[in-house]
């Protein structure tokens, strides 16, 4: 049986890589994505570019009175549903560009599937944040994204872009070729369109959740006890990342298998004795 591709890495030792895993190439980290949209929202905010209560219609063609902000957006209450209608099967996002996503948005008062306030999980949610942020910033969303978020916390090795020697994606079926990853980079970017190594990933989570360099964590994070954490999966690549209030923290990456058994193992590893 062919071993899944792991990289692990802990405040307690050096990275642990198998499988042909790395810590410095570009990897897709998925829904990962989000917790930096969501600090990304925050900076801006803090900032004085958005309010977080701005409804969507300040900064994107909704129509008025949905009562969606950019804050339920990152809490996941929008009222939006999980997925965009018509995706694909095999390269799910590949048609969700801009003028899909502005589609959706002038009709977003019969989009919005419950009423806001009411939690569930959107991709879409976060497509539409990080468009209304990059209009609210005048800038692409990689662009202030380097600026409010990776250059303050002093990282890089992030980007929607990684060039195909930088980038590592699952193996494929005969040896020595490699899966074609989903394609993430159009209106579905902010969402889970990031590529990272491992150790920005790390990274990340030190100076955002354990440093706090940017203040308090995002609403985007998830919380769970003492434990703010979150994930990500795309077609063959899943993330668990999580940090306690005693600083432990955790990534673990995966290039293949179950995603259930990639957050298992991060939570396994936070919570065994050290």
């Amino acid at each position: 049986m062919r071993r899944i591709p792991t990289c692990v890495l802990t405040d307690a030792g050096p990275p642990r890589v198998t499988g042909g895993h790395a810590v410095d190439r570009h990897v897709q980290i998925g829904s990962l994505t989000k917790a930096l949209t969501g600090t990304l929202l925050s900076r801006m905010a803090r900032a004085g570019l958005v309010g977080l209560d701005d409804p969507v219609e300040r900064w994107l063609p909704a129509p008025p009175g949905t009562g969606v902000t950019l804050l339920n957006l990152a809490r996941h209450t929008s009222g939006l549903p999980r997925l965009p209608p018509g995706l694909g099967l095999r390269d799910p996002y590949a048609g969700f560009g801009r003028a899909e996503l502005l589609r959706l948005v002038r009709g977003l008062d019969t989009a919005v599937v419950r009423p806001p306030g009411d939690e569930e999980y959107s991709n879409l949610g976060y497509a539409v944040l990080g468009a209304a942020l990059a209009a609210a910033g005048g800038a692409g969303y990689e662009e202030l994204l380097d600026a409010h978020v990776l250059r303050p916390s002093d990282v890089t090795e992030v980007t929607a872009h990684p060039t195909a020697a930088q980038r590592l994606t699952a193996p494929g079926l005969l040896p020595g070729t490699r899966r074609r990853p989903w394609t993430m980079d159009g209106a579905i970017l902010p969402a889970g369109g990031l590529w990272a190594t491992p150790r920005a990933t790390a990274d990340l989570v030190v100076r955002l959740l354990v440093e706090r360099r940017l203040g308090e964590p995002s609403v985007s994070w998830q919380s769970t006890g003492a434990l703010r954490w979150h994930n990500g999966a795309t077609r063959d690549a899943s993330v668990f990342a999580g940090a306690l209030a005693d600083g432990r923290w955790v990534v673990v990456h995966r290039l293949g298998g179950r995603a259930e058994d990639t957050d298992s193992t991060g939570i396994e590893l936070l919570t065994q004795k050290r």
